[in-house]
């Protein structure tokens, strides 16, 4: 099994339950890590052996593209997203956080983490 992860994707995008949220915008951080078992790639060295990181990316930027009220609805929607592009996953965790939110004080950053299992047999 192998630990894929994809670190510090920056977006700026349209989230947040304040309508200023959703016109202004923010700067957004997304983290994804995905266990697979990656054992046809550490044999062949072909990309299409494993999880391309780039399509990974590109799903992730789509759905942060997509205006939400909650962070847990866009990681929700990015989980979905990378079940149905790759279905050989048997774990994926996706952190979404929020830089500077505006809730009335200094405050580094929100976040929202989602991990989902997907074991084999179940597929």
């Amino acid at each position: 099994m192998a630990v894929i992860q994809v670190e510090n994707m920056e977006f700026y995008a349209y989230h947040g339950c304040f309508q200023e949220e959703q016109v202004v915008g923010n700067q957004f951080l997304v983290n994804v890590l995905i266990e697979a078992d990656t054992q046809q790639a550490q044999q062949s060295d072909r990309l299409h052996d494993t999880v391309n990181y780039q399509i990974l990316y590109n799903l992730v930027k789509d759905e942060m593209m997509i205006k939400s009220k909650l962070l847990e609805h866009v990681s929700e929607r990015i989980i979905t997203a990378i079940q149905n592009k790759f279905p050989e996953i048997e774990r994926v965790e996706v952190k979404v956080s929020k830089l500077n939110p505006p809730m009335g004080g200094k405050i580094d950053r929100v976040s929202v983490t989602l991990s989902r299992n997907f074991p084999k047999n179940a597929r």
